[in-house]
């Protein structure tokens, strides 16, 4: 097997049982810089061995590469070190994976060795990344704020991530700015409000919505298909969005003929490393807008869209009709968890614990799957369908056969296409945020007059993901030094 998929799957799969059992690297911040971690490790593992022109090292300072070293060993080396330093309570099925990857004995210890060095490398240059931690973080009680889910149970709950904005990038040039949203009392603010209040309520609500203006039943299907929340066998967005750019690689690399086995090997490398690296700048750049602009999700601002209401209320009065004090979301989808051991009440679905703009789904999104459009030959800034995705099924974790619901139901297996490719699902991937009430529409795009991306705005995620992508793909992915 390609040794960069098998560690692909190794990582990955780390991913899923820590988010499930452990929480070292909890959360979309630190899953996403593993995940960038891992990636760039290998590909400079990789890289150095091999020693072409079309894969330049992103590390400087690397060490000298062993004579007659294996680069598949290199690669070993780099993901079983990298991944035990990140996720050290699954050592052992690290170990096993390094015992039954296919590498040849005969020249495997220098390119372990090698590897070892370029992850060391690696590791202590993030040593110094900020956790995601919030000790510190104060709610601000102000109209249009973030503050915690009602549902939660926990008022007091510290959100994700207060500070980890401030880390270091990987390989972008510039720490990239998006634009405010829009002001509360404003048309596209209120337009938001009210398209959230229709697509984004719970089910046992839905009976006040006009039924022109309720969620259909595929909407449900995608804001479920996307969520991928941080819950228990799972794991975070950055691993659905590897699978689903691999999924595609494999079709394109597959079909390139005359590559050798090392050719192959060559794009895979560079590709993960790419897309990867993106969703961890990707990470670093939303939390860093996330709080400076502190904005409400809609759990909290469709039930307090009136002055009358809130912990600081303007002004005293009869609440207006864009108001709706007992509005509730569908949710993120509480998936897989048990029944409370003690009341054994069934798991609310929930609004993420950290502010609404932009959405790191779609700052994810976009990134990861620009990135990939830009490897299979779509110019840096065309912002119009591919066809990267044709005749390819998606299935996601949450909707496959097997996953539960937050009531223990078992969802059906749905497999999912995208004839317009990879700019579909980075469109797709944004809207299923407001599908499940979580977020505003504004926190991934703003929508022209039929509905599809404004590229001419600077407005949420996807903007922000977009030029994250295209400034690493043209600079040629080095250590930033921002």
């Amino acid at each position: 097997m390609d040794p960069i998929l098998y560690w692909n799957d190794v990582a990955l799969e780390a991913n899923r049982v820590d988010i499930t059992s452990h929480g070292q690297q909890g959360g979309p911040t630190r899953s996403s810089r593993a995940l960038g971690i891992v990636h760039l490790g290998m590909y400079d593992a990789w890289a150095g061995v091999r020693a072409t022109a079309a894969n330049p090292p992103y590390q400087s300072g690397l060490p000298p590469v062993p004579a007659g070293a294996s680069a598949a060993a290199a690669v070993a080396g780099a993901a079983h070190a990298t991944l035990a330093a990140l996720f050290p309570a699954q050592l052992a099925s690290f170990d096993a994976a390094l015992a039954a990857a296919p590498l040849d004995a005969g020249v495997m210890v220098d390119g372990l060795t090698f590897g070892r060095a370029v992850a060391a490398s690696l590791l202590a240059k993030r040593a110094g990344d900020p956790s995601a931690s919030s000790a510190g973080y104060i709610y601000n009680p102000l109209p249009g704020h973030h503050r915690p889910d009602p549902l939660s149970g926990q008022p007091t709950e510290l959100p994700h991530g207060a500070f980890y904005g401030a880390s270091m990038l990987y390989a972008s040039t510039k720490r990239y700015e998006i634009d405010p949203p829009p002001a509360q009392g404003t048309a596209a603010y209120n337009k938001s409000v009210r398209q959230v209040r229709q697509k984004g309520i719970a089910p046992e609500q839905a009976g006040r919505i006009p039924t022109n203006g309720l969620r259909t039943a595929d909407e449900t299907l995608a804001g479920i298909f996307w969520a991928f929340d941080g819950v228990r066998e799972l794991g975070t967005p950055p691993r659905l969005y590897n699978q689903f750019v691999r999924q595609v690689a494999e079709a394109q690399i597959n079909a390139m003929a005359g590559l050798s086995e090392e050719d192959r090997t060559d794009r895979y490398a560079r590709l993960f490393a790419l897309v990867n690296a993106a969703m961890a700048d990707a990470g670093v750049l939303a939390w860093a807008e996330k709080y400076r602009y502190d904005l409400w999700r809609p759990v909290i601002g469709v039930r307090e869209h009136d002055p009358s209401m809130g912990e600081v209320p303007g002004a005293p009065g009869q609440v207006g009709a864009e108001c709706d004090p007992t509005w509730l979301p569908l949710g993120a989808p509480k998936s897989n968890e048990p029944r409370d051991p003690v009341t054994n009440d069934f798991a609310h679905n929930f609004t993420p614990p950290f502010p609404a703009y932009p959405s790191g789904h779609a700052t994810f999104g976009a990134a990861a799957f620009h990135m990939t459009r830009m490897f299979f030959g779509v110019s840096s800034g065309d912002r119009s369908p591919d066809t990267l995705a044709a005749g390819l099924g998606f299935v996601s974790g949450e909707c496959d056969g097997v996953t539960r619901d937050n009531r223990g139901v078992v969802r059906p297996r749905h497999l999912r296409s995208f004839p317009d490719g990879l700019w579909e699902m980075i469109k797709e991937n944004s809207l299923s945020r407001v599908y499940l009430g979580v977020h505003w529409n504004f926190d991934g795009f703003t929508p022209d007059s039929s509905g599809e991306i404004d590229a001419s705005t600077n407005v949420g995620g996807v903007p922000l993901g977009l030029a994250i992508a295209e400034d690493i793909f043209n600079s040629g992915m080095v250590e930033s030094a921002v």
